[in-house]
């Protein structure tokens, strides 16, 4: 997509950053402070499309988000999958034994937990990646690293100590691509999509059971589910659902229907074509 503002958290340099760039290559990009900052943009209409990072393969899913889509008037117009290799960074005169204190994203610190637990570092969180890398050059300090891609090393002019910091092979992140406008694809039988909604359902005996029981009733496989605490409330949960399949078909129509009859406050989120990356995976984990 040409000629689009796209939104993001952090600043050059920055995982999501370079994720845009390689969903989006032709198009302008506004770095933000903070998630919410990058989603509100959309919602105001200074930015086309919002792009937010909500799982990874070694740390999980970011909770945050999960809890900021639903409160936002925004939609899930896309996925993407973004592989990450976190570089350790350093000024150009430090060694390995200098170091005392390791900065970065919760996300990627979380991401490099046994190798930083190893090393006996004590991590900093900071808001971005990127941010941390720019501070180690600012601060001057050897006692100091970050955790960051290789290209702020570029743009810092910092030392890589090792280029490949994460605890796990194949370290992925997810992100989703956020609209303003809920743009569903028309349904092509040999395209595979997902459709993504959140729900909740009071604090009762079987609750979560019957409103999930028409997925299993009509064939639907629901492919993450994902719960937590209401705001201002320990009486009632809600949902996060990614499901296989199109809202246009018969069997998700049935199973939708039987959720709305248990749940409370159904809101379709987006419905997307399926990543290929799922299907690569798919494919190494039966090899």
């Amino acid at each position: 997509m040409k000629n689009k503002i796209i939104a993001y958290q952090g600043i050059q340099g920055a995982y999501s950053h370079l994720a845009y760039k390689n969903v989006f290559p032709q198009s302008q990009a506004i770095g933000c402070e903070t998630f919410q900052d990058a989603m509100q943009l959309v919602e105001s209409g200074e930015a086309d499309f919002a792009m937010i990072p909500i799982e990874n393969s070694t740390a999980g899913r970011v909770e945050e988000i999960y809890r900021l889509i639903p409160k936002m008037q925004l939609h899930i117009l896309d996925e993407h999958f973004e592989a990450v290799k976190h570089c350790l960074l350093v000024l150009q005169d430090a060694k390995m034994e200098d170091i005392k204190y390791i900065s970065s994203h919760p996300q990627a610190l979380a991401q490099c937990h046994i190798k930083l637990t190893n090393l006996n570092l004590e991590p900093i969180a900071k808001f971005d990646t990127a941010g941390a890398a720019k501070e180690i050059k600012e601060l001057n300090n050897i006692h100091h690293a970050a955790v960051a891609s290789s290209l702020t090393s570029e743009l810092y002019n910092l030392k890589i100590l090792d280029d490949d910091f994460g605890d796990f092979k194949g370290n992925t992140t997810r992100f989703l691509i956020l609209s303003k406008q809920s743009i569903i694809p028309i349904y092509d039988k040999n395209i595979s999509y997902i459709t993504s909604l959140v729900f909740s359902v009071r604090n009762i005996p079987s609750a979560l059971f019957k409103a999930l029981g028409g997925f299993a009733t009509n064939g639907i496989n629901l492919i993450k589910l994902e719960s937590y605490s209401m705001t201002g409330s320990m009486d009632a949960s809600q949902f996060h659902v990614d499901i296989d399949g199109h809202t246009d078909e018969k069997n998700l129509q049935l199973a939708l229907d039987e959720l709305r009859f248990f749940a409370n406050e159904v809101k379709i989120l987006g419905v997307y074509k399926r990543d290929s990356y799922r299907d690569k995976m798919k494919m190494f984990e039966v090899n």
